[in-house]
């Protein structure tokens, strides 16, 4: 059963990054046997469809994001800094798949179709986004931010800067990609912290 499980736990890892740079949809039992260099039909024992190798891949993807992104971000201090680890967390994450982020291109290749996997792409960014929403209200907390803040506009701001930085890195090949990022984040930042008639008020 253990050995199973990791022959699973290394086919969704090249999955994974074969989806990155093909799409989901481009990710056949075939392909990916030939790429592991197993039997068609041992694979297929592993997922019976194409449908289930594509939802293994997406949720698999989703525990790995969590692992590597989110997780490490929570720990660190709340506020600033944890926003600043996600942002950077999330990048890293990406370039660590040969063809970026996975949610991103999955969110382009189903936002049109209907079906398990679009409807598992759009849970695990929903839930993507509402720990975007959830790090902005910790960020209130811990007197970084103002405490009137749309949180789901700060959501939709961090988001759209790393979508950026996604296209212009991956897309573009901009060389600047980064130091642009590292710039429009410190100014989206600038936008929601507590200035310093407010930081005076705190300190009374």
């Amino acid at each position: 059963m253990i050995k199973a499980e990791n022959t699973k736990q290394t086919i969704l890892k090249v999955g994974l990054d074969m989806a990155s740079q093909l799409g989901l949809e481009n990710v056949t039992i075939g392909q990916l046997a030939l790429k592991l260099n197993m039997s068609k039909s041992g694979l297929f024992a592993h997922f019976q469809s194409k449908e289930n190798l594509q939802l293994s891949i997406l949720s698999y993807a989703g525990e790995d994001f969590k692992n590597y992104v989110l997780m490490p971000a929570l720990a660190t201090k709340a506020g600033i800094p944890r926003i600043k680890k996600l942002a950077n967390n999330w990048i890293e994450w990406g370039e660590r798949l040969t063809g970026g982020c996975i949610f991103v291109t999955a969110s382009i290749e189903y936002s049109e179709r209907q079906g398990k996997v679009r409807d598992l792409v759009l849970s695990l960014q929903e839930d993507w986004i509402d720990s975007l929403q959830k790090i902005a209200q910790s960020a209130i907390k811990a007197g970084d931010f103002k405490r009137d803040i749309d949180t789901s506009q700060f959501a939709y701001e961090l988001y759209s800067l790393l979508l950026g930085f996604h296209y212009f890195h991956r897309m573009l090949r901009d060389k600047k990609t980064k130091t642009r990022q590292k710039k429009a984040l410190n100014q989206l930042i600038l936008n929601y912290q507590v200035g310093k008639e407010q930081l005076s008020q705190k300190s009374i």
